[in-house]
């Protein structure tokens, strides 16, 4: 089966092309104002590049956040399109789950942190178990210190990896490393979730026949868009 895997929601916009033995097309760019400019284009690219064209899909793959809300929008608006017009079968990938899959970590413990922008960061906690990484922690929304205490409850080594990890490096450091047995932080390279991996843990899914309909993939915001918070700030002053 072809799987075409689309990752808008953070600032770096990717897809990829899964034919079931591996990825045989990729595209990525980072931008933070051009996603729906070039989404398009890149989905052109990757198909041109596998010599195959959309008709030769059989299932979408997308990555539903959290992330920044207008990218993610676009990816998922645009992936459901596709599946809707061609009739196929799509898989809901999140953003910290593809985090936790791209890094290389031999800790007990991978925590994916994503900038959430006002001081905030998105996580969830994924234990290795059997060399497999398993989800631990639901995915939540909240300021460092919450994530940084939640992560002292486990007592386990433990890779920080996403925007989230970079960005508040120094706090979390100063949190962790004198409570846990060891801390280390994921390269920047690893820092934004790809379709790459989106791609290839879509791939797993459909081999369990897990994949849903087009009206059951569900954007994961964890809060509301910043203009609604805006707007109901503006609103009680």
């Amino acid at each position: 089966m072809i799987i075409l895997a689309i990752d808008t929601a953070t600032d770096a916009v990717s897809v990829a092309l899964h034919d079931g033995d591996g990825v045989v097309a990729t595209s990525e760019s980072r931008s933070e104002r051009q996603h729906a400019e070039l989404l398009t284009p890149m989905i052109d690219f990757v198909c041109k590049q596998a010599n195959l064209t959309l008709q030769d899909v059989g299932a979408v793959a997308v990555d539903v956040g959290p992330g920044l809300f207008t990218g993610m929008r676009v990816g998922i608006a645009s992936a459901q399109a596709i599946a809707h017009v061609l009739e196929l079968p799509m898989a809901a990938i999140t953003s910290l789950d593809a985090l936790s899959a791209e890094v290389p970590s031999t800790l007990d413990v991978v925590a994916s942190v994503i900038d959430a922008r006002r001081g905030e960061v998105y996580w969830s906690l994924y234990r290795r178990v059997d060399g497999v990484l398993r989800q631990v922690a639901a995915p939540q929304v909240g300021s460092v210190e919450q994530c940084a205490v939640e992560i002292i409850d486990r007592g386990q080594s433990t890779t920080l990896v996403g925007t989230g990890a970079l960005q508040y490096r120094d706090e979390f450091d100063q949190r962790l490393s004198t409570v846990l047995p060891e801390v280390e932080f994921a390269d920047e390279k690893f820092s934004m979730p790809s379709a790459t991996t989106i791609a290839t843990l879509a791939h797993e899914l459909a081999l369990r026949d897990m994949l849903v309909d087009v009206d059951a993939i569900v954007p994961l915001y964890l809060r509301a868009p910043d203009a609604e918070i805006n707007w109901a700030t503006r609103s009680a002053s």
